[in-house]
């Protein structure tokens, strides 16, 4: 029986084991990916949530509060 023209029991669990590790190394390739896109989008939110928190601040420190504008207008 020649050994290298038939493959053998562990030389197929070794071709199953380098598939599996091929495909792993792919999938986490892809998550790597999208955690960085994701990474790119949520700077791009939270620069965003702090424009609008600045420009309400803003609105709110030129408004003058008057107790008598809450007054509704049948009173």
């Amino acid at each position: 029986m020649n050994q290298e023209s038939e493959p053998t029991m562990d030389q197929a669990r070794l071709e199953k084991i380098e598939t599996k590790l091929s495909f792993a190394e792919d999938l986490l390739e892809e998550l790597n990916r999208l955690v960085f896109r994701q990474q790119e989008q949520i700077k791009r939110l939270q620069a965003q949530l702090d424009r609008l928190a600045d420009k309400q601040s803003d609105s709110r420190s030129t408004e003058r509060f008057d107790a008598r504008d809450d007054i509704p207008p049948h009173y």
